[in-house]
């Protein structure tokens, strides 16, 4: 599977489209009418994550969901377009190739850093940033460059890759592993896991982005994140534990936290509504 082959059987795929920007290929799913909403997925996964949400939302937004490089159906981008600044240069380069401003940015867990990177870079300029279960502080603060370290090696190394990836990966060991996140994933989003988890390509891009991954800079400057903040955290989540985002709310000023019993990291999938929902009243309260 190359970067450009995007199954016919895959979520939604007549609103997929391939966009060039800051030197890479993109794939992005754009649809409906009306103020842009971005959506950022988070790390190893893809646009699919947001699929069900984005069918709600695209009433009342054009809703535009990208791969990040390297994973999904994007191309594969060098380590540097990896890190957090890197990311976040290209996202801007692509929303000014789609004529976008998105007035709230969604994002999930490492999306969720890369909105505010976005914002506190001045690429972006939106009104409010919603985080799903957001990653934006560093995990195990002593331990991150020790993993980084491991990171940077695995990426490096194409048969590793090709060894974790298989073609045809078995249903059980992917529900387990998403089992583990806290959340019953519905059974269209494992399918899309198998299918992204079976593309070294995907993989590779998932430890690259991991290898180059430092949140020390935006933990320092989020007290300057000029959007409302609002933190969707779900009492579930066995990755990003909710304690992180009670930590956000009291080192972020003016930031709104809200929670959500029952659901896991990957909630936003569980329980599309609620969270479509909660994106739709922080809209509503910019123009308040």
């Amino acid at each position: 599977m190359t970067a450009y082959d995007l199954p016919s059987d895959w979520p939604d795929a007549s609103y997929s489209r391939f966009v060039d920007a800051a030197g890479l290929r993109w794939h992005v799913q754009v649809r409906g009418a009306g103020p842009d909403l971005l959506l950022l997925h988070g790390t190893g996964a893809s646009s699919h994550s947001w699929v069900p949400m984005a069918r709600l939302l695209e009433q009342d937004f054009r809703v535009i969901a990208p791969d990040l490089p390297g994973q999904g159906f994007t191309q594969l981008a060098p380590a540097e377009q990896c890190s957090l600044a890197g990311m976040s240069q290209a996202i801007g380069a692509l929303m000014n190739e789609l004529d976008a401003n998105p007035v709230v940015i969604a994002g999930h867990s490492a999306g969720a850093a890369i909105a505010a990177s976005l914002c506190l870079r001045g690429s972006l300029d939106p009104g409010a940033v919603v985080s799903i279960n957001g990653a934006m502080l560093p995990f195990g603060r002593a331990a991150a460059p020790i993993f980084s370290k491991a990171a940077q090696l695995l990426s490096a190394s194409p048969v590793f890759t090709q060894l974790v990836s298989l073609h045809a990966v078995p249903r059980k060991p992917v529900e387990r592993m998403l089992r583990q996140t806290g959340s019953n994933t519905p059974a269209e989003m494992i399918r899309c896991y198998r299918e992204l988890l079976g593309n070294s390509r995907h993989v590779a891009a998932t430890l690259r982005m991991m290898a180059n991954w430092d949140l020390a800079q935006l933990e320092a400057n989020l007290d300057r994140l000029n959007p409302d903040l609002t933190l969707l955290v779900c009492d579930n989540d066995s990755v990003v534990v909710p304690a992180q985002g009670e930590e956000l709310a009291r080192r972020v000023p003016g930031s709104v936290l809200r929670r959500i019993e029952g659901l896991g990291h990957l909630g936003h999938e569980e329980s599309p509504d609620w969270f479509a929902k909660q994106i739709g009243a922080v809209f509503q309260a910019l123009g308040s």
